[in-house]
């Protein structure tokens, strides 16, 4: 089953496992940002040591948890229709600060190879918005994350 399937599951309640808003959360944060590292063309190992520091650090997943998870991730983004279906769920389902939170996550992935590509700027200000986090919002935590990875004197 697919994670985007299994993502479905989780949001509609359809799985017997009642499992918390925080590993729904979890999920849906590992497919977006499996998205926008793909964006450029060039799923980079820093990109991808990346996701897994932040499935690991920031979202505490255990190492075999995190490396299964984007493995499985990777398998399945392979169709960009699904994205929309997928942020529709997200939109659904999380307060605003928790569709913050992952737009913050997804920026650290943006920047994990130490620039910011067109595609990736794009699927950006589109997941943005059907996450319905206002732009100023959106810019905001692109500034925040931008500074932290790159340093505060990146333009």
């Amino acid at each position: 089953m697919s994670l985007f399937a299994k993502l479905g599951d989780l949001l509609s309640g359809k799985q017997e496992n009642s499992n918390t808003p925080e590993q729904e959360k979890t999920l849906a944060a590992a497919a977006l940002m499996v998205e926008v590292a793909l964006q450029d063309g060039d799923f980079s190992d820093e990109e991808r040591a990346h996701i897994l520091m932040l499935l690991e650090k920031r979202l505490g997943l255990a190492a075999e948890e995190a490396r299964k998870m984007l493995g499985e991730a990777e398998r399945e983004i392979d169709d960009s229709h699904q994205i929309l279906s997928f942020t529709r769920r997200i939109k659904d389902h999380f307060d605003e600060a928790g569709r913050e939170n992952i737009l913050e996550l997804l920026w650290e992935v943006v920047y994990a190879d130490g620039e910011e590509s067109a595609y990736e700027s794009n699927l950006m200000r589109r997941i943005a918005g059907l996450l319905y986090v206002p732009d100023k919002e959106s810019g905001r935590i692109r500034r925040q994350v931008r500074e932290r990875q790159l340093g505060p004197d990146a333009s």
